[in-house]
């Protein structure tokens, strides 16, 4: 079987296995936000964080409940990095310095993971359980939670009520992260992943030299560091490490973990609001752009590697060779589209556009599918963003589900486009201007500019994934990129739960001859058309100086 057929047996088989799960995982997902019952665990979490699981909040008090839980998270974690050198685990490893401790709080509380360090040879085992596997698991959760606080603004009318936010932050924990968690666990470990508290091992390599290799609880991590859509990698390497990914099953699990959350909360969607066919447009949009993003890296990277440079070898570097050219690829455009920003191959290694796919991707704002709840609220600001173009070009007021969208949900939707580009192109510009910015540049030219450009592209939008060609682990960079994280994070969230709320208030209104109809393909079209245009109309002048340029040269 050719590397050709292989990759297209790979890349089918993941849309099979997504199509698969849309609907089950979809619907399991809604009759746990949608339950009005509490598990005797959940009770007893309840009780001792002192809440009222029957009592329902409004947009700012769920909002200032987000905001609340993250900053607790962040001092913790900071805190718990601080005296690491002090706790059982160690490994003998130092506390870590304040501000690659701040930067790192920050990645993990806002789903970002990004790394400015070497886990192998920084964390020990304890903050890698106990501090950044625990956010793995709570900061998806948030994101989930938030999402569907914003559907039941679409779905509920005449209230101000959009549910409890530590209900939906537990029930997401304990019922669809921590089951899938544990049994894919398990599959890893059985595949060759390591579990253990090894502080250990030095070995011999081929060129007579020694490597200590360090054990850990890795599997366990592995997989909330995809299905999260985390991508906080326990070594370097990350997924390109053979403790991490060993075999080329394990990989393709790995970007099906990464996105069966994200591809199947459009279904959730759909039941909350009353209507398995808004689901469908959605996912729909969701998987043309993801469909497009997959083939035009596969096609970019094949052209590369032909048969020449690969029989001289002179096309291996930035590829895993244990998966591949289009494996790998398709990885990279997998945790790109997603928050995963795991990596199983090195993204500054790829062609000058071949390595603008990924940029691309995260400048969607990660909505085809994007992270677990991120990238659905995300596309549905977008589709609020379409109705009212719509709405414009047809001279009518626009209307998606039942709700008028008029001036408030379309400041409070833009609000929530501008934020990221503004400060990716604002971060990258004072990088670029700076001696700390350029002094981490590994290349110059159109190359060093999108490796800065993907850094602070990756961080804002809450990806993680690095083009490995930058040096971060510096006080400037490391603050910048924190702020980055954090703004990146934290104000769409609170422009999206007052889209909620704007949303939850107002009345049902009945569709007319005059609706458009949002489950219908014309819109999808119209979707897909608009988050590409907004998209390019915003980017085009970074890209035609970066990964443009470097493509064309």
């Amino acid at each position: 079987m050719s590397n050709t057929t292989a990759g297209v047996i790979f890349i089918a088989s993941l849309i099979v296995a997504l199509a698969l799960a849309y609907r089950p995982l979809g619907d399991y997902m809604y009759r746990v936000v949608s339950s009005t019952r509490h598990a005797r665990v959940e009770r007893v979490i309840y009780r001792t964080i002192g809440v009222n699981p029957d009592g329902e909040q409004s947009w700012s008090v769920y909002a200032r409940s987000v905001l609340a839980f993250s900053a607790v998270s962040v001092l913790f974690l900071y805190l718990f990095q601080r005296v690491q050198g002090h706790l059982w685990l160690a490994l003998g490893f130092k506390d870590v310095p304040p501000a690659l401790s701040w930067n790192t709080a920050v990645s993990f509380v806002t789903n970002t993971n990004w790394q400015a360090y070497s886990g192998e040879s920084t964390m020990g085992h304890l903050v890698q359980m106990s501090g950044l596997a625990v956010q793995n698991f709570v900061s998806a959760a948030v994101g989930i939670a938030v999402a569907v606080a914003l559907v039941r603004g679409f779905a509920r009318k005449m209230t101000n009520q959009l549910g409890n936010f530590w209900v939906d932050l537990v029930r997401i924990t304990l019922r669809v992260l921590l089951p899938i968690a544990v049994i894919g666990a398990i599959v890893f470990i059985a595949g060759g992943m390591i579990q253990n508290l090894s502080a250990g091992h030095d070995v011999t390599t081929l060129a007579g030299g020694t490597q200590h290799i360090t054990g850990g609880p890795v599997a366990s991590q592995e997989v909330i560091k995809e299905l999260g859509t985390n991508g906080g990698g326990f070594y370097n390497a990350n997924s390109a490490h053979p403790f991490e990914n060993p075999t080329n099953w394990t990989n393709w699990i790995e970007i099906f973990l990464l996105l069966v959350i994200s591809f199947s909360l459009p279904r959730t969607f759909g039941r909350m609001v009353g209507s398995a066919k808004q689901g469908y447009a959605i996912v729909s949009a969701m998987a043309i752009m993801a469909v497009g993003s997959i083939v035009m890296i596969n096609v970019l990277q094949g052209m590369h590697h032909g048969t020449v440079p690969m029989a001289v070898g002179s096309a291996t570097e930035g590829t895993e060779s244990r998966f591949g050219v289009l494996n790998s690829a398709t990885f990279a455009s997998a945790t790109t589209l997603t928050s995963t920003g795991a990596v199983d191959s090195f993204h500054d290694s790829y062609t000058g556009l071949g390595g603008g796919v990924p940029i691309l991707n995260m400048m969607l704002g990660e909505v085809a599918p994007g992270g677990t709840g991120s990238g659905l609220y995300g596309i549905l600001v977008l589709a609020v963003m379409t109705v009212f173009v719509a709405g414009l070009m047809v001279g009518r007021t626009p209307e998606y589900l039942g709700k008028k969208i008029g001036a408030r949900e379309v400041k409070f939707a833009s609000l929530y486009f501008l934020t990221m580009p503004t400060f990716v192109l604002i971060g990258t510009g004072v990088a670029m201007a700076t001696a700390w910015g350029k002094a981490g540049m590994l290349n110059s030219g159109a190359h060093g500019l999108s490796e800065v450009l993907y850094a602070f592209t990756s961080a804002t939008n809450n990806n993680g994934s690095a083009f490995a060609g930058l040096t971060v682990n510096t006080t400037q960079y490391n603050t910048a990129l924190g702020l980055c994280m954090l703004i990146g994070r934290f104000l769409p969230i609170v422009f999206v739960l007052g889209l909620a709320g704007s949303l939850a208030k107002q009345k049902s209104v009945p569709e007319s001859a005059g609706t458009l109809r949002t489950y219908q393909p014309l819109f999808v079209g119209m979707l897909v058309g608009v988050t590409l245009i907004l998209v390019a109309l915003t980017f085009l002048p970074a890209l035609a100086l970066g990964p443009l340029a470097e493509g064309i040269h």
